[in-house]
């Protein structure tokens, strides 16, 4: 992420924005009882948690 790679001081409120699309991604993938739905909820929640992390690197 150029964004990282440059050191912009905007770095830790994009990550946090990030986190959040991502946990709200992952709330609508889990209304869905099927299993890609399933997997694609996990997915975001992982990517929610290393956006999460960055923002506090």
């Amino acid at each position: 992420m150029t964004l990282l790679a440059r050191g912009s001081r905007w770095t830790e409120q994009v990550c946090r924005l990030c986190a959040g699309i991502c946990e709200a991604c992952a709330a609508e993938w889990e209304k869905y009882d099927v299993d890609y739905c399933r997997a694609c909820a996990e997915a975001c929640r992982r990517c929610a948690e290393q956006c999460r992390q960055m923002a506090s690197a």
